[in-house]
């Protein structure tokens, strides 16, 4: 008999930002597969709520207090892991964010720019996917299995104006995509896939003031947006998850270092 197409039962998952937005969306649906999920936030609350949610709809979860610019603490959070789980197979590198200073207000310019924040978000953004990556991945090396889906933006192949430093830190993220996915290739057989998926606009917490006004309708930015997407809507969180579900799969064995725009056509329309 043929196997399910994207068959993930009894994977074990490790999605840091995992309280989030778009990582709940992917706990819950990678969850619904039969996926063990683990849930990585610095507020351990955040994490338990998200993990006890699963749960309680008859999914395997569990929340961890992590800060993911400390290899120490993601080490000492791997090994708890590997007690409960014994293996990890998934690495979804959902954590990243944005701040103020890194952002050009709309009565600002460049010069305005906070190098202090700027700095910040691109440690959030590029060390906070890079230090999971290797000790995540070191874990799935020995084990000669696994996959890593790091999140990259519509910032990267064309300016989005305001966002300076979000843009610098995702263009390097798809960088090291195709760089981890490489040399994870050449030294460990290919068993070892890192892929990055390209998320359009979807409204979340962080971008929610940016987009939409107090009563619903759409801000100056946000109009801009859908003018430029041929679907003419925001995504759902939850339309990311079939992708995420294809590259976690052995469906998508053969693909290592892509970059996959799940963005309504906003990638490819030149705006005429």
């Amino acid at each position: 008999s043929m196997s399910p197409k994207f068959d993930l039962n009894n994977k074990v998952a490790v999605i840091t930002g995992g309280s989030g937005v778009l990582g709940k969306s992917a706990a819950l649906s990678l969850s619904s597969s039969g996926v063990k999920i683990i849930i990585l936030s610095r507020d351990l609350n955040k994490a338990k709520n998200v993990a006890d949610e699963i749960n309680s709809n008859g999914g395997a979860a569990t929340g961890f207090s992590c800060d993911i610019l400390s290899k120490k603490s993601l080490i000492e959070v791997s090994k708890e892991i590997i007690k409960k789980y014994k293996k990890i197979d998934i690495l979804l590198n959902a954590a990243g964010g944005n701040l103020k200073g890194a952002t050009i207000g709309e009565d600002q310019n460049i010069f305005d720019l906070s190098i202090t924040d700027f700095t910040k978000v691109n440690e959030l953004n590029l060390q906070g996917s890079v230090i999971p990556s290797l000790v995540f991945g070191e874990i799935m090396s020995k084990n000669k299995s696994g996959v890593i889906i790091n999140y990259s933006s519509m910032a990267v192949d064309r300016v989005i104006t305001r966002v300076v430093g979000y843009s610098a830190s995702k263009s390097a993220i798809e960088n090291f995509t195709k760089w981890m996915s490489v040399e994870m290739a050449l030294k460990f057989k290919g068993k070892v896939r890192v892929n990055a998926i390209a998320p359009g606009f979807f409204i979340g917490n962080q971008n929610r003031s940016l987009l939409l006004n107090n009563d619903g309708s759409l801000t100056n930015r946000g109009n801009d947006i859908i003018r430029n997407t041929p679907m003419k809507r925001f995504g759902t969180p939850d339309e990311l998850n079939g992708a995420i579900h294809f590259l976690c799969s052995d469906d998508s064995s053969f693909i290592t270092g892509v970059v996959l725009p799940i963005d309504g056509g906003f990638s490819s329309y030149s705006g005429v």
